[in-house]
């Protein structure tokens, strides 16, 4: 084998052996820095693994065809074997020299760089502690104000409250004392005007007593001049009578009774027609009850009463309709006809042009009633 063979050989192992040397340098730092980087590191570590072992492969391969085509020249190269050996001895050494140069160079610069990535990891991990505190701190302030703030508004809420409340309670007690004015207020003017209603109802009912003896007084004098003209007729018969030696006594209608007197009471209301004809009852007077103004026409056309009390607002027919058609039939023109109302003067002046004998205001003392009744019933007897 020649020198430059051998000096070949040498080369090619320098650079093997520096392509090792360099993965191993490569490697150890893949490790040592996938130390610090875990899973990324270990990927590159396991890519860079797979390509060195797939150049190492090609280098192989390129050795051996390298080396076959070098042994066939290796009976060319003998004669310069030894140039070569020397000359690959030197640069052997050369590149073990600058390898060995390198590799202290490189690890120095490797601690180094771990030991400023060492400080770095401090310097970040106290400033992380710092930041963390700083936050830890900021939050517990933050909480202390927040817990301030709504114990603050809390107090505030409640001293709201509180003022609402004392607020509501005067507004109420002033709405009280108000609604409490304001009710006898109206008490006093209810009082006020029951008085005026009640002094305008008495004016009224003596207003209407006192027409009401009026008319009575009118109709009373028309009676007592019927009645002395009905005596009048009746002497002269009783002349004539005793001209014919007939006895006066036979002439002269007797008066009936109560037992005898039949009364009519026609009411809408069943309460009024029960009061009175207990009332009538009471005096022995015969009682016929009508619902209203039809009912009543219906019952005088089978029998005439000796006396009519009626209502004036009725179903169907009303009082003075019913008193019109009384006094347009000559079975029962002659009834005397009491009419019992509430309203208005016209109403009165009206029931008395219709033909109404006697008009009551709502309320009448019993004895009134009963009187006019007796009145009636006797001036009626008398005619």
């Amino acid at each position: 084998m020649s020198m430059n063979e051998s000096l070949l050989l040498i080369a090619i192992g320098l650079v093997v052996t520096y392509l090792l040397l360099r993965f191993f340098i490569r490697r150890r730092s893949a490790e040592r820095l996938a130390a610090s980087e875990a899973a990324r590191r270990e990927a590159e570590r396991l890519a860079a693994e797979e390509a060195a072992r797939r150049e190492v492969e090609r280098l192989a391969a390129g050795e051996a065809a390298r080396r076959e085509a070098e042994r066939l020249a290796a009976e060319e190269a003998t004669r310069r074997e030894a140039e070569r050996l020397a000359a690959e001895e030197a640069t052997r050494r050369e590149a073990e020299r600058l390898a060995a140069e390198e590799t202290a160079r490189r690890e120095a610069e490797r601690l180094v760089a771990e030991e400023a990535a060492r400080r770095e990891a401090e310097r970040l991990a106290a400033e992380e502690a710092a930041r963390r505190e700083a936050e830890r701190l900021a939050a517990e302030e933050a909480t202390r104000r927040e817990a301030e703030r709504l114990a603050a508004e809390e107090t505030a809420r409640r001293e709201a409250e509180r003022l609402a409340a004392e607020e509501a309670t005067r507004r109420e007690a002033e709405r009280l004392a108000a609604e409490e004015a304001t009710r006898r207020e109206a008490k006093r003017l209810a009082a006020e005007e029951t008085a005026r209603r009640e002094a305008e109802r008495l004016a009224a009912e003596v207003a209407a007593r006192r027409e009401a003896e009026r008319l009575a007084a009118e109709v009373a004098a028309r009676l007592e001049d019927e009645r002395l003209a009905a005596l009048e007729v009746l002497r002269q018969e009783e002349a004539k009578a005793q001209a014919f030696s007939v006895p006066p006594q036979a002439m002269v209608p007797k008066a009936k009774v109560a037992e005898q007197t039949v009364v009519m009471v026609v009411d809408d209301s069943k309460v009024v027609r029960i009061k009175t004809g207990r009332l009538l009852t009471a005096h022995k007077y015969q009682v016929l009850m009508a619902e209203d103004g039809l009912d009543a026409a219906k019952q005088i056309e089978q029998s005439v009463p000796d006396l009519l009390i009626t209502d004036v607002d009725m179903p169907g027919m009303g009082g003075l309709e019913l008193v019109r058609h009384l006094r347009a039939n000559p079975r029962s023109v002659g009834i005397p006809i009491i009419m019992v109302t509430s309203d208005s003067e016209v109403l009165r002046t009206e029931a008395l042009e219709s033909g109404v004998n006697v008009v009551l205001g709502k309320p009448y003392p019993e004895e009134q009633l009963i009187a006019h009744i007796q009145r009636l019933v006797m001036a009626r007897t008398d005619a």
